[in-house]
């Protein structure tokens, strides 16, 4: 197979680009070094499509494998043909191999192989060739009668015959091919369950739609109500036109053995064909509706992973709880934990006044300038409360209600234990409350992506998948932003191009000893740092007060020349790299002509383009470009919604039929994606992303259920 040509066809890539792709991943480079540093060899390819790249590249290379573990096993066996492996070598997926392969793989003992064990075989080609004309079904099969091998009568050889023919139909590679088409284009998935039984699968008791349209959400709910028992399910066909595709492919007319393989055509489809391609479409059903929520999962994760940081503000956390009473932690600018406490103003103790004493003590204390609030369990009466102390107090406060999700997770783990052994579990929740909004990438890439709660069904999906794609875009996020090298952690460490987790933390462990990194090429006295893992981090990793002023941008280490010509080519050191020194670098480029300036630094057009970006705002952080969060200093409670209040609130989570959107009343209300926008849209991901800030309207609010519907189409018309 031509790799290149099937991929850069694919991908709409040049093939010199495909073949740069293919080779630099095939060396050992990651996705984010080859994205940010290969540019020129890879056409700007970012990366994301750099993923699906190298990932669509290892099914086509597993695909080449099968398909000669398949040629060579139907070879040995002396059964391949011409056309056989001509079919083998134009087959484009895995499926297509396999249904190919069905004839020749070894099976279990089945009706047929019996059947071929009591010398039956003759009879079935004999039968299944429809060129006998006269006579009957009886003088064929009493030639095969042998009581030694188990065959008594012409019936009990007629049947063995029939269930050899019938395997042979339902092994028949068109046959299934041409079955699962119009199950694909026509079938119906069919949901079933006792009405009498209260679950949250009840629209599902009666339900049916087509396997064309069924979207990749109902499909996962579907299987969950079937896993738990509550669910039915069954894909319906028109079983007539599938026996006539099957008729087609077998039946000869006028034969005294048509009727017999017309029979044995309708016992294939019911007992061997049907069952089996269900299966197989029930499990592409799932794979497909799992690949759209990883996908859905990473989206969501992105957005939240590069939330801008709230810089240089000490921040009060609180840890909302009832009985055990509400945790603080009180964290610096720089992330340093500087108090920690438990007050009670939630039920039973309800000991509001000397909570709100206590709160009055810390901000006036510690300068607190920012409160955040943990959204678990207590979280409204925390918020009520908080938002009730900030009126009281003489200077400005605001708070934020932050996603606590996965910070038990964080606070029980080894890493918790490691980084806080002296607080217990809750407080280190507190702490990774305040710390997350501070800095929210920082502190989520402590805690695994699947914990963190902006995805659906991430138990069902199939988990090694999931992390590798969800691994893939904490990567993306951590390499995109870069990593202080003298503050960073581990955890953070970790998720830099090149470097694994043994090795970010011989990073750590050579900082403690050695003190701060002066420079990058340092890093090669790491343990067990070696040249590749130099070449693929060192772009990544910043150094604010290094000896190299480069060592604070993304210029990697292999352009440093380049940079100090381009700098040298209008007047300027290695020395200027500092605040704004070089802002009017890229107008004064632009003038020279970027073509020429390129290649007078011996660099690609790409590259010189990032680095005027990094030399004229050096240590810049892509994330300060990006909308704030919302800081609230109001309340609300859900009895106060009512239908066309106009509100404010932040995008939680995007899904395939909408958004849930944070109002400020604990419990998210959806947008339904035909209330996202007076357009068309296909996905609510086209419009909305996590994070996003949006205006919205009310429209019902249900607070039995819990449950608020909003619209965000009423609010574009109403202001227009």
């Amino acid at each position: 197979m031509d790799f290149v040509k099937v991929l850069s066809e694919q991908f709409q890539l040049r093939r010199d680009h495909a073949e740069n792709i293919i080779a630099l991943i095939d060396e050992g480079n990651t996705i984010p070094f080859i994205a940010r540093y290969r540019k020129e060899m890879t056409g700007s390819c970012d990366d994301q499509v750099l993923r699906e790249f190298s990932e669509r590249l290892a099914y086509l290379r597993n695909l080449e494998k099968r398909k000669q573990e398949v040629q060579a096993s139907i070879e040995e066996q002396g059964k391949l043909t011409p056309e056989l492996q001509e079919a083998i070598a134009q087959a484009g997926t895995l499926a297509e191999i396999e249904d190919l392969y069905r004839p020749y793989k070894p099976k279990r003992r089945t009706r047929a192989t019996v059947a071929k064990e009591k010398g039956l075989q003759p009879l079935a080609d004999l039968l299944m060739g429809q060129s006998v004309m006269e006579g009957s079904l009886e003088q064929l099969a009493a030639e095969y009668i042998s009581v030694e091998k188990g065959v008594e009568n012409e019936e009990q050889a007629l049947a063995g015959a029939s269930d050899i023919i019938a395997e042979i139909v339902s092994d028949d590679a068109e046959a299934r091919k041409q079955v699962k088409q119009i199950l694909y284009s026509k079938g119906t998935v069919r949901t079933s369950g006792d009405e009498s039984v209260d679950s949250v699968y009840t629209m599902y008791y009666d339900y049916n739609e087509p396997v064309s349209k069924i979207p990749s959400h109902r499909i996962l709910a579907i299987n969950r109500g079937e896993k738990e028992e509550f669910l039915k399910v069954r894909i319906d066909c028109d079983e007539e036109i599938c026996l006539s595709v099957l008729y087609q492919l077998f039946l000869k007319p006028d034969s005294i053995s048509t009727e017999f393989c017309r029979l044995a055509c309708a016992d294939a489809w019911s007992r061997l064909i049907q069952p089996s391609v269900e299966r197989e479409i029930r499990n592409d059903l799932t794979d497909r509706a799992c690949e759209q929520a990883i996908k859905m999962f990473g989206v969501n994760l992105k957005p939240l992973l590069m939330q801008p940081p709230i810089r240089n503000k000490t921040v009060l956390a609180v840890d909302p709880a009832y009985r055990t009473g509400c945790k603080i932690a009180v964290v610096d600018a720089t992330g340093k934990v500087l108090d920690t406490g438990v007050i009670y103003p939630t039920p039973p103790q309800n000991k509001v006044e000397q909570a709100a004493q206590k709160i009055r003590e810390w901000v006036s204390q510690f300068d607190v300038d920012c409160i955040s609030i943990g959204n678990g369990t207590a979280s409204k009466e925390a918020e009520i409360f908080v938002a009730q102390t900030l009126k009281t107090l003489d200077k400005k406060v605001t708070y934020m209600v932050v996603n606590e999700a996965g910070a038990s997770v964080y606070s029980a783990s080894k890493l918790g234990a490691a980084e806080f052994p002296e607080y217990d579990v809750s407080l280190r929740s507190a702490v990774s409350i305040a710390r997350r909004l501070q800095d929210p990438l920082a502190e989520l890439v402590k805690i695994d992506p699947k914990s963190i709660g902006v995805g659906q069904y991430q138990h069902d999906m199939p988990q090694a998948r999931l992390d590798e794609s969800l691994r893939g875009v904490v990567e993306d996020c951590v390499n995109s932003v870069g990593v202080e090298l003298n503050t960073a952690s581990a955890s953070l460490l970790s998720y830099v191009s090149g470097l694994s987790a043994a090795v970010a933390k011989n990073i750590v462990a050579y900082r403690e000893e050695n003190g701060a990194f002066r420079s990058r090429t340092e890093l090669k006295k790491v343990s067990k740092l070696g040249p590749k893992a130099y070449e693929q981090c060192a772009g990544f990793l910043r150094i604010a007060d290094g000896k190299n002023r480069l060592d604070n941008t993304a210029v990697h280490p292999e352009s440093y020349d380049s940079a100090q010509k381009l700098l040298e080519l209008f007047g300027f050191k290695v020395e200027d790299v500092s605040g704004d020194t070089l802002a009017e670098l890229p107008r004064l480029v632009e003038k020279y002509g970027r073509q020429k300036a390129a290649e007078q630094c011996g660099i690609g057009l790409p590259t010189l383009m990032d680095m005027l970006t990094e030399l004229s705002k050096p240590g810049r952080d892509i994330r300060d470009e990006l909308p704030a969060p919302l800081l609230r200093s109001d309340i609300m409670d859900m009895n106060d919604l009512k239908p066309g209040m106009e509100l404010t609130g932040t995008v939680r989570n995007v899904i395939d039929f909408g958004a849930f959107v944070d109002i400020g009343v604990h419990q998210d209300g959806l947008v339904h994606i035909s209330e996202i926008s007076d357009k068309y849209i296909k996905h609510p991901s086209e419009v909305l992303k996590v994070g996003d800030i949006v205006k919205v309207v009310v429209l019902s609010v249900d607070p039995v259920k819990k449950r608020i519907s909003l619209s965000m189409k009423q609010q574009t018309k109403s202001s227009q």
